[in-house]
């Protein structure tokens, strides 16, 4: 993860032919007979948002790439570029789920938890976990403490997060505004779920941290939709605070 002084890694992006769209993996080179149809990036598009008229959709494309910064480039396959420790916070993810809501409850949250709905149910997964590229409302809940000696639940304000594709066909995450601020990439895994590999940086100084610069910020955890235009990244077993935390994405 990034230093203290931490900023952006800009890596070259790869080539057409290795390209991937997130929630599928690397497309091949276009055969001579589908050379008229949509590229994987459009598709993307056109399957988020099949109301919109295709050069709306290929506009919006335009926009979200001259905005992106890859925060790394990613291999299509996040257990290749996760550390060891990320891996098995991951695969302990439902054990993370069942210790801190039980945490949560026995402090007297019951009503907050409930309040949450579909956010804080483990099942709550839905199809089609990819978000749009653009700007979400986000805002962090933290459930559980480490070893029971802190906060059993805390939830902060909204802030502002923003999801973008890259020319390289890489999904980027990025909470933009609070004092603490994550950034990385999506990586596909299921129907149902994104794997999120990134950093946090801390403080209105810093720079986009970044995965695998400094252990105490690497950040990993799941990305799923929750609702219409709903999402959460879960990210279990943090290194401080909580056992853990939600980040919330609304439109």
């Amino acid at each position: 993860m990034a230093t203290r002084a931490c900023g952006p890694t800009c890596a070259t992006p790869r080539s057409s032919a290795s390209r991937s769209i997130p929630g599928n993996w690397p497309a091949p080179s276009p055969r001579p007979a589908e050379a008229n149809r949509p590229g994987p990036h459009e598709l993307y598009l056109l399957l988020r948002h099949p109301e919109e008229p295709p050069m709306r959709a290929v506009a919006a494309l335009a926009l979200s790439l001259i905005a992106a910064t890859p925060v790394l480039a990613a291999s299509g396959d996040w257990r290749r570029d996760a550390t060891r420790d990320d891996i098995q916070r991951i695969e302990r993810l439902n054990s993370a789920w069942e210790g801190a809501l039980s945490e949560a409850r026995r402090g007297g949250h019951a009503r907050d938890l409930r309040a949450l709905g579909a956010l804080v149910e483990p099942r709550a997964a839905l199809p089609r976990p990819q978000p749009a590229p653009g700007t979400y409302q986000c805002r962090t809940i933290k459930l559980g403490s480490p070893g029971g000696r802190g906060l059993p639940y805390v939830a902060y304000g909204w802030f502002r997060c923003r999801v973008q594709l890259t020319p390289g066909g890489d999904l980027l995450l990025e909470k933009t505004t609070g004092s603490q601020r994550q950034a990385g990439n999506l990586y596909p895994d299921s129907d149902r779920r994104l794997v999120f590999l990134g950093a946090v940086a801390w403080g209105d100084r810093e720079g986009r941290a970044t995965y695998r610069r400094d252990p105490e910020r690497d950040q990993a955890g799941v990305f799923e939709r929750v609702g219409p235009n709903r999402y959460r990244l879960v990210m279990p077993w943090p290194k401080q605070e909580s056992k853990l935390d939600i980040l919330e994405l609304k439109r």
